[in-house]
């Protein structure tokens, strides 16, 4: 998400008590943190959003930033006062399309360069984007890239929660830049291998295969590659469509799904439908 409007009244600081990183040392930096929070009144639960408050660049206007993260898991931690908040956090940088120079991102380098005992300062929580349909038999189709990801590793998590099996099949589409980022089942010591029924859920990965390609054409190999897995499951009346990650993530599963419609106009109606029945949540930025 990008910079928004935040109330300095409503921030709350949080410290944080953890930061590892997950990926190799030759690979793109993603980094699991731990934020604590020693404040009865804020409350949140996997799968919320939490917003990250870094100073801003002043010579645009910006006195603040602000970016979201999705909280993977919530645990209490050892002094049994505070809870711990666990974010994924990948480094990121940004090039200047008409200048060509390359731009650290302000939440993700603050958060990536902070030390345990540092105040890290938090709006939020926000709700969840995406809900699980009530009906246990619903299949779902979950398409991301890159650490937008990170909300589907909850979504799975409750569907599967205490051993209790989904009925409906749930398809993950995604790409990604490293393999160490496929963060849905690499994160260390919390692979999903622990929660999905393998008759149920199936994912499609795809590793960026060139060398200046990123995550973006790696979901649209990941795309273009089983399209008509995808297809068969967007055609179920029981399907509920979650999209996350970059705006670019949206134009190209766009662009596939037109393709494999037959045209723009037959895509644009399928959708429409999914939209007025509820059946198409989406979670973009940048």
């Amino acid at each position: 998400m990008n910079a928004e409007a935040i109330e300095t009244d409503s921030m709350v600081n949080s410290v944080l008590v953890g930061s590892e990183r997950i990926t190799p040392s030759d690979s793109e930096e993603v980094r699991q943190l731990v934020l604590s929070v020693d404040d009865p009144a804020f409350r949140v639960s996997p799968g919320q959003n939490i917003g990250v408050v870094v100073a801003g660049d002043s010579a645009f206007g910006k006195v603040q930033h602000v970016r979201r993260y999705s909280v993977t898991e919530v645990n209490p931690l050892d002094d049994g006062e505070a809870v711990g908040m666990t974010i994924l956090v990948k480094r990121c940088f940004y090039l200047d399309e008409v200048s060509g120079e390359r731009y650290p991102g302000m939440a993700s380098n603050f958060l990536c360069d902070a030390r345990p005992g540092q105040t890290v300062q938090l709006v939020g929580p926000f709700k969840n984007p995406f809900s699980l349909p009530q009906d246990r038999s619903a299949n779902l189709l979950l398409i991301g890239s890159g650490t937008g990801i990170a909300p589907f590793r909850t979504m799975i998590q409750q569907a599967y929660r205490n051993g209790v099996d989904w009925q409906g099949d749930i398809r993950l589409f995604y790409g990604a830049r490293t393999g160490m980022e496929s963060l849905y089942r690499n994160q260390e010591g919390s692979d999903l291998a622990h929660y999905y029924d393998k008759q149920t859920f199936e994912a499609f990965d795809k590793v960026a295969s060139r060398p200046l390609s990123d995550e973006r054409d790696a979901l649209e190999e990941s795309l273009s590659a089983h399209v008509d897995a995808a297809w068969e499951l967007l055609n179920r009346p029981n399907t509920y469509v979650y999209l996350s990650g970059l705006h670019k993530a949206a134009e190209i599963t766009e662009r596939v799904f037109v393709e494999r419609a037959g045209g723009a106009e037959a895509w644009s109606a399928l959708k429409a439908r999914l939209i007025e029945e509820g059946r198409w949540q989406e979670l973009l930025y940048g």
